[in-house]
């Protein structure tokens, strides 16, 4: 890495607010990233571009990888909010680019478990779709989540899915490209679309 990208990476670490960590993943930033998780594995690295907010409460297990641009967001407050997020990855994981995730309950991430690029997944949203909060810009209703979201092991989440509130991915379960998970996807299946459906159940 260049002179000039350690200088910027440290830029953007300094300017950040409080519990978050923008910029590049380098050098002693690097060190007290690390330190600041909730748990490290060992050998679990990180991409050189990386948004991580509130790292303690983010677990991350050993031989993790990602490519850039990597987003874990673990939200205690917003607004007049307080919130105790729990975001756990597992062991072995691997990521693509452009993987964002975003918690304010629980997302739990088995062990194996293998990302394509352009994921979303989050176990909340921005206010209920109907009543008096539709009044309100989306940025001003409240954060509300349904359910936990939980990755169970051996599971392939392919391009461009969206992983929404209170789903389980069961084991060994494949998602298509382009995906948006809304319920329960059985362990050994495959689904695609949107919302995603069973299309497929694997011989194990």
């Amino acid at each position: 890495m260049s002179a000039f990208n350690k200088i910027i990476g440290r830029f953007f670490f300094k300017i950040t607010s409080s519990g978050s960590y923008i910029g590049s993943v380098a050098d002693a930033r690097e060190e007290e990233l690390y330190a600041a998780l909730k748990f490290r594995g060992e050998e679990c690295t990180l991409p050189l571009q990386a948004i991580i907010k509130n790292p303690q409460y983010i677990s991350i297990g050993k031989k993790f990888s990602a490519l850039y641009n990597l987003r874990l967001e673990a939200w205690d407050k917003y607004a007049d909010q307080n919130f105790t997020p729990q975001l756990t990855i597992g062991e072995w994981v691997s990521m693509g680019t452009d993987v964002h995730i975003g918690c304010i309950n629980k997302v739990s991430i088995g062990n194996y478990v293998l990302f394509g690029s352009r994921i979303y997944i989050s176990d909340h949203s921005h206010g209920a779709v109907s009543g008096d909060e539709l009044h309100h810009p989306p940025i001003n209703r409240s954060l509300i989540s349904k359910g936990p979201v939980i990755i169970e092991d051996n599971v392939w989440i392919g391009e461009g899915v969206c992983v929404m509130p209170n789903v389980r991915i069961g084991r060994n379960a494949i998602v298509g490209a382009n995906a948006v998970v809304t319920k329960d996807v059985p362990p050994n299946a495959v689904v695609a679309g949107v919302p995603a459906r069973v299309i497929k159940v694997l011989e194990v």
